[in-house]
């Protein structure tokens, strides 16, 4: 899955003649898009083990269409709804777990408002009349790859019944906070990133 500067900049976009919106990766994404209510109606009905084996082919249908899409040349409209159906499939799943107790609900607050801020940010300058240019950055990146393997964790650890042993616990509780010093720390270099003089 991309990370957050996905949003505004996902890769080099050509438009495909011909091709539209039908085309083979933008198909998957949009599949991939549609998993988002079944993952979240199998987290909320305590079915785990189907929502990790979701959640993992949905992560396997972002490399793939990634793939394809290097290979026949990105559409406009996948640029768009790529970004779009990972951070979808993301903060459901971050939202959905903290409703049924798997993880704590200050960090699906977190993952929430750390892409509010960056979203609307990005928008309010627009707004302004200034060009705001979106870059990778090595943080976002971890950040996005932390907050993946937390949701596959526990679903994982949930779908096994093995959530309680304390050793896991333990392992959870570090990989928890790791994930909520990695979202504050990428949404304070997004700040930084943007409001830095030009």
């Amino acid at each position: 899955m991309p990370d957050d500067a996905g949003l505004a900049t996902h890769g080099a976009v050509r438009a495909q003649t011909g091709a539209g919106f039908v085309t083979l990766p933008n198909m998957i994404t949009f599949l991939r898009l549609c998993m988002v209510p079944v993952a979240i109606w199998l987290v909320v009905h305590q079915r785990m083990m189907p929502a990790f084996w979701l959640f993992t082919a949905a992560g396997i249908s972002d490399a793939v269409d990634g793939w394809l899409a290097r290979r026949g040349g990105a559409t406009a409209i996948g640029a768009v709804i790529d970004p779009m159906a990972d951070k979808t499939l993301l903060v459901g799943m971050y939202v959905t777990l903290a409703m049924v107790r798997v993880l704590p609900d200050w960090l699906a607050m977190l993952v929430v408002f750390r892409d509010l801020v960056i979203v609307g940010g990005v928008l309010a300058l627009a707004v302004l009349g200034q060009r705001v240019p979106i870059r990778p950055l090595a943080i976002s990146k971890l950040n996005t790859a932390l907050q993946i393997g937390l949701v596959g964790v526990v679903l994982l650890l949930a779908g096994l019944g093995a959530a309680d042993e304390p050793s896991l616990r333990a392992a959870r509780a570090v990989l928890i906070w790791t994930v909520a010093g990695s979202t504050l720390a990428s949404g304070a270099a997004y700040v930084v990133s943007v409001a830095r003089p030009r």
